[in-house]
């Protein structure tokens, strides 16, 4: 029966998903645990073993006089979790204001000096970032080559790095928050839940989307994210859009259509675009537009960014382990980080990246705004295609590269627009989770 299960499964996987009857995907499919939309729900029904138990009780507490009798030895964590404050006074500056005006009055070899600190510390933390990114998920550890063939073993657990990325903001957002002595924020703690949810989804993707498609692809799509979160502002907080935005997503979806379709083959199959990891792009880009309006809606709250950050990764860690461990793939992941010290490095490193790369965010939208910050990580972006196609291979059309071309000329209309409009303290709103 085992034998009739091992044959089955792959066969159910490559019916549903046609793209990996392809050569170059047949080694993903070992069996139907390596099907990834069998690992989606799979994590999904994890995540559901703590959501719904979740959900009744914030029923029950909501609907029962627990919170009017004020005592009981879980009073504070119940109405910490399901009441909060309910005090819906705006966003803490994070001392923003009073940093930049600091910085304005300052001498401008100082200025100059803290903005090259806060490029390069962004710079340096994604770019390491995005290049172990690819090498996790695309290359083999153990192997005879430094391409990654031959004889090797290839991590596949993509929410074990989630987990990974979030324990670790956690830590460092909670030590933020311990010095700094910010206001007790008023959001009950369970709405945090709903944009750490769908971020540890859009994590997800991000990682199992680059066994389908080329870093450069991911990395344009990121780009043209903003069509979707202009769809998603409409649809969850009823946003209204000037002309020059709609402009600019259309000129968006001109370059990455033209980078696509221009798009080449080659050997290796992170360089193959197929339909598995378009399919897994979207819902990336779909669950990620998602959190960022979800957030922006928690701001109305009275909370600062790191507030922000360890409220989500706080539920992002008690998703992910649950689930990891309901899987058995916890300890599998352990046993893998033991047996390739090199992975253990990278992975360690990944999640160091991560979390300073948010810190940052933090500093350099407080010291310089929104604007500068958003032109430093377009450059990134532009950046890490190089880089990546550098280090490993990445063939690009002329066509390709006109159509990357035209997506960062997007990106940077849309800074000048934005610079050119009136400052509101909504600009100065960073979303959470970026990585």
């Amino acid at each position: 029966m085992p034998s009739f299960s091992r044959r089955v499964w792959p066969a159910l996987g490559l019916l549903l998903f046609p793209s990996t009857v392809a050569a170059d995907e047949a080694s993903l499919l070992d069996g139907w645990s390596d099907v990834w939309f069998f690992r989606f729900l799979v994590n999904m029904l994890g995540y559901a073993t703590i959501v719904v138990p979740g959900y009744f009780l914030i029923r029950y507490f909501k609907r029962s006089s627990y919170i009017e009798r004020g005592s009981g030895l879980c009073y504070p964590l119940v109405k910490t979790c399901v009441h909060g404050s309910e005090d819906k006074t705006g966003l803490l500056e994070d001392g923003s204001v009073t940093s930049r005006n600091e910085v304005e009055s300052g001498s401008s070899v100082k200025h100059a000096l803290k903005l090259i600190f806060c490029a390069a510390g962004l710079q340096v933390s994604y770019l390491t970032w995005g290049v172990l990114q690819e090498r996790v998920m695309t290359r083999s550890y153990g192997a005879a080559t430094p391409e990654g063939e031959g004889e090797g073993e290839r991590f596949k657990d993509s929410q074990f790095l989630v987990f990974m990325n979030r324990i670790l903001a956690l830590t460092v957002s909670g030590i933020c928050c311990m010095v700094f002595k910010y206001p007790r924020h008023g959001a009950p703690m369970y709405k945090y839940s709903f944009a750490s949810l769908s971020n540890i989804l859009s994590s997800w993707c991000q990682y199992e989307a680059l066994k389908y498609i080329s870093f450069p692809t991911q990395v344009l799509a990121k780009a043209s994210k903003v069509i979707p979160v202009m769809l998603m502002g409409k649809l969850v907080s009823r946003k209204s859009y000037e002309y020059w935005e709609y402009f600019t997503a259309v000129l968006i979806s001109i370059g990455v259509s033209m980078f696509l379709l221009s798009s080449t083959t080659s050997k290796h199959p992170s360089t193959v675009t197929t339909f598995s990891g378009i399919i897994i792009l979207a819902g990336y880009i779909v669950f990620d537009s998602f959190t960022s309006n979800w957030q922006d809606n928690l701001f109305k709250y009275k909370m600062s960014s790191v507030q922000m950050m360890f409220g989500v990764n706080l539920f992002s860690c008690l998703f992910t382990v649950g689930s990891l461990l309901e899987q058995g793939a916890f300890f599998d992941s352990l046993a893998f980080m033991t047996r390739h010290s090199e992975f253990a490095f990278h992975a360690v490193l990944l999640s160091v990246c991560s979390a300073c790369g948010q810190l940052f965010i933090f500093y350099t939208i407080s010291q310089f705004g929104a604007a500068v910050f958003t032109i430093i990580m377009t450059l990134r972006q532009a950046i890490a295609i190089l880089l990546s196609c550098f280090l490993y291979g990445h063939p690009i059309t002329i066509v390709g590269g006109f159509g990357i071309a035209v997506v960062f000329l997007a990106l940077f209309l849309r800074v000048y627009a934005r610079s050119r409009k009136k400052p509101s303290r909504q600009a100065a709103v960073m979303h959470i989770q970026k990585v």
